[in-house]
């Protein structure tokens, strides 16, 4: 698929089915998480993945409602902010590097045929401890927000949206051209 028909075509997919997702999937997905820019190459993330239903479930009750897809989910990747990785003079750069690994592994797993959803944990400070609780993660490294991901229990979800779908998303009233 051409990037940006893969780009204006993703959307979040929250039933999946119970298909396994191959290892050389997941790899794809994480590679394509790794390719990102991040603040001076710091390349400061971190991805704890799970395809275990059980621990998908911890998952969704330490996070609560909103992380309802992960008891569907047949693979789960917690994208993780790394302290130590992350730029000496604006440490706080780690979150939009995890967003933008995080967005690279949504879309690569739309591209390879997986429904998938973004489900946000950082800055709910509840979610973080808990995740941080339940994965046992050391001191630097900082929940930021899951993927949960599974085949589409339903096919149409991965039908390509009408171009009349594509125009209502752009929206020209945010556009501000040499000022405001």
């Amino acid at each position: 698929m051409d990037t940006f028909e893969l780009i204006t075509n993703r959307r979040s997919i929250r039933r999946y089915s119970s298909q396994p997702i191959r290892e050389e999937v997941v790899q794809k997905i994480l590679q394509a998480g790794m390719s990102g820019p991040s603040c001076v190459n710091a390349r400061d993330y971190a991805f704890v993945v799970t395809q275990d239903k059980a621990k998908m479930l911890e998952m969704y009750t330490a996070c609560g409602g909103p992380a309802a897809p992960l008891k569907d989910a047949t693979l789960a990747i917690l994208v993780c902010g790394d302290l130590n990785r992350s730029f000496s003079m604006a440490k706080e750069y780690w979150i939009i590097d995890a967003a933008i690994a995080a967005q690279n592994m949504s879309l690569a797993a739309y591209d390879l045929g997986l429904g998938n959803v973004w489900l946000g944990v950082w800055p709910q400070d509840e979610r973080v401890r808990n995740l941080i609780n339940l994965f046992e993660l050391p001191d630097n490294i900082i929940p930021h927000s899951i993927l949960a991901m599974g085949y589409p229990e339903d096919d149409r979800d991965m039908v390509p949206l009408t171009e009349e779908r594509k125009r209502e998303k752009f929206e020209a009233d945010r556009i501000h051209r040499e000022k405001w």
